[in-house]
C-alpha cells in the first residue's frame, strides 16, 4: 500500500517496520535452522542406530562351521545285513558368535550317520567332539565320495538353523573297519 499523502511514495510496510519485527523475525529464522539442524542429526543417529542393530542380528544369524572324522573306533556292533561303527565328529564353529550343536545327521545309500549326547555349545574358534554312530548296510558297496551331513544347531539370535557339510570317510578307521566287519560276518 503506497501513502499518498507522503512525498517519498514509499510502501507503508517499510515505514512501519520497527526494530523489534526485525529481530522477531531473525529469531524465527534462527528457530527454523535449529529445528531443522536438531531434525537432521536425530535422523542420522536413528539410521545409525537401526543399521547397527540390522548388523548385530545379522552376525549372530551366521554359521561357520567345519567337521572332521576323528581316527579311533569306540565301539562296533554286526547284524546279519549291517555294521555299526560309533566314533567321533569334531566341530570347528568358524563363524563369529556362539552356537548351540543340536545334533548331526547324515544318509546316503548304504550309509546312516547320527549323533549321540546332548547339545553342546560351540564358542566362535572353540572345537566339540562328537560321539556319532554311523551304520554301513554291508550288501550295498562303500562310495568313496564324502557324506552329506546335516548339522542342527541354535545360534544367539535362538533360532535353530540347519547346516550342510560333507565328510570325507573314504579311507578312515572307521571305513576300514566298517568294511573288514562286514567280510567277517
Amino acid at each position: 500500500m503506497i501513502d499518498l499523502d507522503e512525498q517519498n511514495h514509499q510502501p507503508a510496510e517499510a515505514v512501519t517496520a520497527t526494530p523489534d519485527r526485525l529481530m522477531a523475525r531473525r529469531k524465527m529464522a534462527l528457530r527454523l535452522v535449529a529445528a531443522l539442524v536438531v531434525g537432521v542429526l536425530l535422523g542420522g543417529t536413528g539410521v545409525s542406530a537401526l543399521r547397527d542393530s540390522r548388523d548385530r542380528r545379522e552376525r549372530a544369524g551366521v554359521v561357520a562351521l567345519v567337521a572332521l572324522p576323528v581316527v579311533g573306533n569306540y565301539g562296533s556292533t554286526v547284524s546279519s545285513e549291517s555294521v555299526g561303527v560309533s566314533g567321533k565328529l569334531m566341530l570347528v564353529n568358524a563363524g563369529p558368535v556362539s552356537i548351540t550343536v543340536r545334533g548331526v545327521q547324515g544318509e546316503r545309500p548304504g550309509v546312516v550317520m547320527h549323533s549321540i549326547g546332548q547339545p553342546r555349545l560351540l564358542p566362535p574358534g572353540g572345537t566339540a567332539q562328537l560321539v556319532v554312530e554311523l551304520r554301513f548296510e554291508c550288501s550295498i558297496a562303500f562310495q568313496p565320495e564324502p557324506l552329506p551331513i546335516r548339522i542342527s544347531v541354535q545360534t544367539d539370535d535362538k533360532h535353530v538353523r540347519e547346516v550342510s557339510r560333507p565328510v570325507d570317510f573314504a579311507g578312515s578307521e572307521w571305513e576300514r573297519d566298517a568294511m573288514g566287519n562286514c567280510e567277517l560276518r
